[in-house]
């Protein structure tokens, strides 16, 4: 009996420590460590990922290489599917979680990607790799590498 109550007391509190996301946080993008093969990086980005229940909130703002800014807001499923945009050059948003650390973005037009975005954390949470490969909001191709250190 004595071990039953023990598994159930230690499942309450470990749970919580499973099911957290490793997205969530407060990012800031490392320029020195951004390469892109087609397209320029971005000048500074700050990416802030939030949860509210079984909803993730993902807000981007900073500016691009020429100085325009790079505001983007969406809400999509924890679990992955498709989202709702607030903000961004985009009327389309899927997740889908490859892993526990590892996720694909899609964002749409009128039904067409425009492009893709996987993200990979780091085991220790420290930081984001963002892989990302299509066309930016100015209509430009890109193919590139952003990394991203974690602030909170």
């Amino acid at each position: 009996m004595r071990k039953i109550l023990y598994t159930l007391v230690l499942s309450a509190f470990a749970a919580p420590l499973f099911a957290s996301d490793a997205r969530v946080g407060t990012w800031k993008l490392d320029p020195d460590k951004s390469v892109y093969k087609v397209g320029s990086a971005p000048k500074n980005v700050t990416i802030v990922i939030s949860t509210e229940g079984a909803t993730l909130q993902e807000t981007i703002t900073g500016s691009a290489m020429d100085g325009s800014p790079i505001n983007v807001a969406f809400t999509v499923p924890v679990k992955g599917g498709s989202g709702s945009v607030q903000k961004g050059d985009f009327d389309g948003v899927s997740v889908k979680q490859v892993s526990s650390h590892v996720w694909e973005t899609h964002y749409m037009r009128g039904g067409k990607e425009l492009r893709a975005v996987r993200l990979v954390v780091s085991p220790d949470g420290k930081t984001m790799r963002s892989n990302m490969k299509g066309v930016n909001s100015a209509g430009q191709q890109v193919d590139g590498t952003a990394l991203y250190q974690k602030q909170d």
